[in-house]
């Protein structure tokens, strides 16, 4: 079975119960998290082998997290164990008018100290036929952001096709002295299908797309595709939020011959939106793998999406059934 590797952080997410604020009460509910981790998880649930590179500590967090990744049945053999310190992030969740806060706590963790030497590339990437990162990793560092070009560089020499997802992370670039345009058109370049919207797209090239909607989608995307020549594919989602319980999604995918867009779902009593664009980036990815057209591709990303936002913690966990019963239509109970 041909294999999905992902690169990137496992952290641990600690959130206050509820919608409460934090440390309103002392408690937090823990997730294990991660972009990259998010995407092999909700794919391992789909039937895929996937694996995930990464450090974590020698300790009872680090190996919980790992033993939450096979749980979910992520091949853990390429986690390795080394350095201090988890990274931690809160999630303080929004109600109403009140926005969902992040804080992180991910500086010298375990994961963002590895120097590139730590990774040995032909380990690692035996039997993958496809690698996935995104731009967290660059985000924490110069050390990982070497890393993450290193990555792509070994999974180009071996003919290996990259997917990258944008996952701007503003909070993270300004700790240090970065050049996020550089760093990231760097890596985009390496890959042949991206996940990012004409925001992403508008950072890498330097220019605003100024048309309206559709129009300004298309034109954002054959830029990049012009920019980027190992590009075919790019995928994104269009969010309108009316409060934060209310918000209405749709997703979209260009190649370089058409595009197809997918109509808005409403989501209505969101649990919780973080980790919805990575169970799209899954969805898409499995859609893909599956032999589906863009169009059903699309729907599923939207799918799982959509699905996600029902369910608390970071990683999205459905089953096949539960697309198909979301593409059916079908909200009653199931008995």
């Amino acid at each position: 079975m041909a294999k999905f590797l992902a690169f990137g952080e496992i952290m641990l997410r600690l959130s206050p119960p509820g919608r409460e604020l934090l440390l309103q009460t002392p408690k937090f509910d823990v997730w294990v998290a991660g972009a990259e981790a998010n995407v092999v998880t909700q794919l391992a649930r789909l039937g895929h082998d996937v694996g995930m590179a990464t450090m974590v500590p020698d300790n009872d967090l680090g190996r919980a997290a790992i033993t939450t990744l096979r749980g979910h049945g992520v091949e853990t053999s390429t986690v390795t164990l080394g350095g201090e310190r988890m990274g931690l992030y809160f999630v303080t969740s929004g109600a109403g008018l009140r926005a969902t806060e992040v804080i992180y706590d991910r500086a010298w963790s375990s994961f963002a100290e590895a120097p590139s030497s730590a990774w040995d590339w032909d380990a690692l990437l035996a039997g993958a036929d496809r690698f996935h990162l995104s731009g967290i990793t660059p985000a924490l560092g110069p050390v990982p952001a070497e890393s993450a070009l290193a990555a792509v560089e070994a999974a180009t020499q071996r003919g290996i096709p990259v997917s990258f997802d944008g996952n701007w992370r503003g909070k993270l670039w300004e700790r240090w002295d970065s050049n996020p345009r550089a760093i990231l058109t760097q890596l985009v370049a390496h890959a042949d299908l991206m996940f990012g919207n004409h925001r992403d797209i508008a950072l890498l090239l330097g220019q605003d797309f100024s048309s309206d909607a559709e129009d300004r989608r298309r034109e954002a995307a054959e830029a990049a595709f012009e920019a980027f020549p190992r590009l075919q594919t790019i995928a994104s989602t269009a969010r309108h939020v009316e409060h934060v319980d209310l918000h209405r999604l749709s997703a979209r995918i260009d190649t370089r011959e058409t595009h197809v867009q997918t109509d808005e779902v409403v989501l209505a009593g969101i649990v919780d939106r973080i980790g919805g664009g990575d169970a799209f980036a899954a969805g898409v990815l499995h859609g893909l793998r599956s032999g589906e057209d863009l169009g059903e591709v699309a729907r599923i990303g939207l799918a799982l999406a959509a699905l996600k936002h029902s369910l608390p913690g970071d990683a999205s966990l459905f089953r096949q059934a539960d697309i198909d019963a979301y593409l059916a239509g079908g909200l009653d109970v199931r008995r």
